[in-house]
């Protein structure tokens, strides 16, 4: 009887893989309208939206101010003794805060400044959303994969078991034998148990996590990884580029600095103008007249504004310190993406080695010529070289993929392939 071919031959397919484009469907990932709908359909994403509706409205508040009119009004009785009459009396007014043109204009760039944080943030939580999507779903493949081993090397153990049953019943094994291949069976079952409850659990997470994905209900054909990584370098710039955390703390920085100019803009009061009118002794003065008032500003105002320059120095620092670590993860990254296809590589060579020295020892323990514990370990040598090789191949597929999330090449509206 010949070994059951190899995972990668069954359910990991041997195929050229090149780098799959922003919209070109790949049958191993999920369909990108499917990744699109969920994304967008995420509350992390949506929720990201109504704050940029909520920018918004704050970008068209500043660029009308905050001053409003303002009406007074005075309703009063005089009393005039000496004439033994009273008088009905009223003032009105009406004025209003000018702001001042430079304030004005900050204002303006504030509100823009804001709006495009807002849309950043909305950015970074697809991408976010982007990462955690391709987790759940290289997650549910490798889950796939194991439990698709696991099951073939249960399955092989069984037939194995009735051959070894039969040699028993003509006298040509010993029960001893027997028994030994049974606990091997069924520690393997309990391997293929353990490994379809992760399956399930894996499907589960992704099946919730994202609605609109639809769960294939058997594992697609997986490709081997390809070395597309040729030129690092780019890659890790193209990450840094593409790197909304970055832009985010720039731009917080970028606010803050307009926010610490607004405060030492605001030294300045702004006047207030409006207009009087008076009418005493029941209607015989009448009175018109212009109010200007200017707030004398006090050491608060300067306080306030040294409190936000400060700010604004260290959201700058903020932002030096979130450069560096992107591109410390940007190279993590990538290292990790041509690491992880090398280790691929060297555990397929060691499974194929696995695969030949398996089939010389079975034939050997069919001869006779070595005892079933030995062909048993080479079993489980094979086994583990599976699965070894299957959770290799996945890792250096999602190590791969997630190098063109992160640089915005897959799973994203303005994606291009490189």
């Amino acid at each position: 009887m010949k070994l059951l071919p190899s995972l990668s031959a069954l359910a990991l397919a041997c195929v050229s893989w090149s780098a799959p484009a922003q919209d070109a469907a790949v049958p191993w990932l999920p369909a990108p309208a499917q990744v699109q709908a969920a994304m967008q359909a995420h509350p992390t994403v949506r929720a990201a939206a109504e704050r940029v509706q909520a920018a918004s409205t704050t970008q068209r508040a500043l660029d009308v101010g905050s001053h409003e009119f303002q009406a007074d009004t005075v309703l009063q009785r005089r009393n005039v003794h000496d004439e033994q009459r009273r008088y009905n009396e009223w003032e009105l007014g009406l004025s209003r805060a000018i702001r001042l043109p430079r304030k004005a204009a900050l204002d303006r760039q504030i509100g823009d400044s804001t709006r495009h944080l807002a849309d950043l943030r909305r950015e970074d939580a697809e991408h976010q959303v982007a990462r955690r999507l391709l987790d759940a779903w290289m997650n549910w493949l490798r889950c796939s994969a194991i439990t698709i081993e696991t099951t073939a090397q249960s399955q092989l153990l069984e037939r194995e078991h009735d051959t070894l049953a039969r040699r028993l019943t003509l006298g040509d094994a010993a029960q001893r034998d027997v028994d030994v291949l049974e606990a091997e069976r069924a520690s393997l079952a309990a391997q293929t148990l353990m490994a379809r409850d992760a399956q399930a659990a894996a499907h589960q997470a992704l099946a919730l996590g994202f609605t609109p994905i639809t769960v294939p209900d058997q594992l697609p054909l997986l490709p081997n990884p390809t070395d597309w990584l040729d030129d690092s370098q780019d890659w890790r710039a193209r990450i840094i580029s593409e790197n909304a955390e970055v832009a985010i703390a720039q731009g917080t920085s970028q606010l803050q600095a307009l926010t610490a100019e607004r405060a030492r803009a605001d030294r300045t009061p702004d006047p207030t103008l409006g207009v009087r009118v008076l009418s005493d002794r029941g209607g015989r003065e009448r009175t018109v007249g212009v109010v200007l008032s200017i707030p004398i500003g006090t050491s608060y105002r300067s306080a306030i504004a040294n409190a936000e320059n400060a700010n604004a120095n260290a959201a700058e620092a903020d932002a030096a310190d979130m450069l560096r670590t992107v591109e410390q993860e940007a190279w993590i990254s990538v290292q990790a993406a041509q690491s992880k296809h090398a280790q691929w590589q060297a555990l397929q060579q060691a499974l194929t080695a696995q695969t030949a020295a398996s089939q010389r020892t079975r034939k050997a323990w069919e001869l006779g010529e070595a005892p079933l514990s030995e062909y048993l370990l080479a079993l489980r040598n094979l086994h583990q070289a599976r699965l070894a090789e299957t959770q290799a191949r996945v890792d250096a597929l999602h190590a791969a993929l997630r190098v063109r999330i992160d640089a915005h090449a897959m799973w994203h509206n303005a994606a291009a392939t490189p």
